[in-house]
């Protein structure tokens, strides 16, 4: 049976009742139909004194274009710390409709490893994004007022974008206000995808509507002749966009096909965002379960880097475990497998991979100083031989390993891990970041550059410096940074795959986000609006004529 199918025959409980196993009462729930909720800010401030959970952080070795099952893993986990009579719950990100409708699919597990109501979660589930897009949007709507009705605020330059959830290269760069009325004054711009807006990252990692209303605030919208930063605040935009967002701010409560509950709560991308679910999810869920699975997209380069990095530094939460998903056609991929040929035997390429998911191993274990175990996500095409040789590979560094068979057998299938996980996380780590928040820009740049990429050094364009001193002028160095790069390889080359060495990376542009609290800093030719692939998903999604929905994987 295809995901659809084993989710749609799996009877969910009401989610009432879910609510009720984490002592969430019936009225501080919302109800989205039978299967979704959201979750009352009372719940929060009725537990808050309570010790937390122990945090437990899903990320992996680089991935394949189809990715590797980090929430396929996730789920598995917390399935499986349930049979293991553990109070277990998920904190997961939402998905976009530029995947589901690209290359990649859905982004709600696989097999008999789901979140549920499948369909609903991969399409519009409780409107969250859409709520991110139209505030995004009505910021950029407020901006092009005020410019047609004198610019009273003196827009020399405007650098928000309008932005869409779904991947559309064509709008990476368009020319906007062409109608020829007489006050607008047409400029290039572009688009960005919703979920590598800032609103979703300041969504993402604001504690209370408060505090979103004073990072709403706090964006850099655009700059004046005299180089003055303009904010969302100049404009009197925070307090209409905050009523957009105030739904979209309430975390959602799903459930797994073995009922674990979840909290599926914001989705910014890795790549060019920080790649994690909320604050107020997480925070909510460490008071609601004994252990709290969660994910930070991509290869731990991106994903967790900036966990760690941005939303630990931001919430002082340290993981207790870390678990890094690794796949047999993941490791032949980086080790100079053809891309068509990594479901097939290639003991060589297998052996030359295995570099990348030591370099992963390494920054996790050593660089930040966290207990890690190694995740092998069980394809139906892997050899046992080849498992076998990865498992005994790791073995012999001493690093923790487990076969990870929910896919095909749920919970069950990773009891094993589970039970490695608990142990893991009862162990003291010696977690440190990467940088300081006191260096420069480009020292923060350097060090992850250096101690996480593997790189030589740091090359950047004139327009990048011009703008790490506009930065550093405007008082924010002492932000966090955000790299966005490829997923494909350490370096900022996607087709580096084997990550041969040496490389440096090379910083095309840096872009402040006042408002999230973090600075941008874009390498290679990475892109804040993704394209489709030839043949897209899109092409395969359907419904039938008993209104079934089909093609969503």
């Amino acid at each position: 049976m295809t995901d659809i199918e084993i989710a749609r025959n799996t009877k969910l409980d009401n989610i009432v009742e879910v609510a009720k196993k984490l002592d969430i009462l019936e009225d501080e729930i919302e109800q989205y139909g039978k299967y979704k909720a959201k979750i009352s800010d009372h719940v929060y401030e009725r537990l808050k004194k309570k010790k937390n959970g122990k945090l437990i952080l899903t990320t992996a070795m680089s991935p394949t274009p189809l990715g590797e099952g980090k929430t396929t893993v996730s789920i598995a986990i917390a399935d499986g710390l349930n049979k293991l009579g553990k109070k277990a719950i998920l904190a997961l990100r939402e998905p976009s409709l530029g995947p589901v409708f690209g290359i990649k699919g859905g982004a709600t597990g696989g097999g008999r490893t789901q979140i549920a109501p499948m369909e609903d979660i991969n399409l519009h589930f409780t409107g969250d994004i859409h709520a991110i897009t139209s505030a995004n949007n009505l910021l950029s709507a407020l901006i092009d007022n005020h410019i047609y009705n004198g610019n009273e605020l003196g827009f020399e330059k405007v650098v928000w974008k309008r932005c869409v959830d779904l991947n559309d290269r064509q709008l990476r760069g368009v020319r906007t206000g062409l109608s020829n009325e007489k006050n607008i004054v047409p400029r290039d711009d572009s688009f960005d995808i919703s979920v590598a807006s800032e609103i979703m990252a300041i969504l993402c990692l604001s504690k209370d509507i408060n505090d979103l209303r004073r990072k709403i605030g706090n964006i850099v919208v655009g700059y004046s002749k005299e180089n003055k930063a303009i904010f969302a605040k100049d404009l009197k935009a925070e307090g209409s966009l905050t009523v957009l967002l105030k739904d979209a701010l309430k975390p959602n409560l799903v459930q797994t096909l073995e009922h674990t509950p979840a909290i599926v709560h914001g989705g910014p991308f890795a790549n060019i965002a920080h790649g994690c679910n909320s604050i107020i999810a997480t925070n909510l869920a460490l008071k609601l379960g004994d252990y709290v699975v969660t994910e930070a997209g991509f290869g731990a380069d991106l994903g967790a880097e900036k966990f760690l990095d941005i939303k630990c530094r931001e919430t002082g939460l340290v993981p207790d475990a870390v678990v890094c998903v690794a796949t047999i056609k993941a490791i032949k991929y980086h080790g100079g497998t053809p891309k068509d040929k990594i479901l097939e035997e290639d003991m060589q390429g297998l052996k030359n991979g295995m570099s990348n998911l030591y370099q992963h191993i390494d920054n996790i274990k050593n660089k930040f100083g966290l207990n890690i175990i190694v995740a092998i996500n069980k394809y139906n095409t892997d050899l046992d031989k080849e498992i076998e040789y990865v498992k005994n590979e790791l073995k012999q560094r001493n690093i923790p390993v487990s076969l990870s068979e929910g896919w095909a057998k749920g919970g069950e299938g990773a009891v094993d891990l589970a039970e490695k996980i608990v142990e893991l996380c009862d162990l003291k780590n010696s977690f440190k970041y990467i940088y300081s928040l006191e260096d420069s820009i480009k020292e923060k740049i350097k060090k992850v550059s250096q101690n996480i990429y593997g790189a030589e050094d740091v090359e950047y364009t004139e327009e990048a410096l011009k703008n790490i001193e506009k930065i550093e002028k405007l008082g924010y160095t002492n932000l966090p940074i955000c790299i966005a790069k490829t997923q494909y390889s350490f370096s900022d080359n996607p087709k580096n795959i084997e990550g041969i060495k040496p490389y440096n990376i090379k910083v095309r542009d840096v872009e402040l986000k006042a408002g999230s609290g973090f600075i941008v800093v874009l390498c290679g030719k990475i892109f804040t609006m993704p394209g489709l692939p030839k043949v897209p998903a899109a092409e395969k999604i359907d419904i039938d004529e008993n209104g079934n929905i089909q093609g969503i994987f």
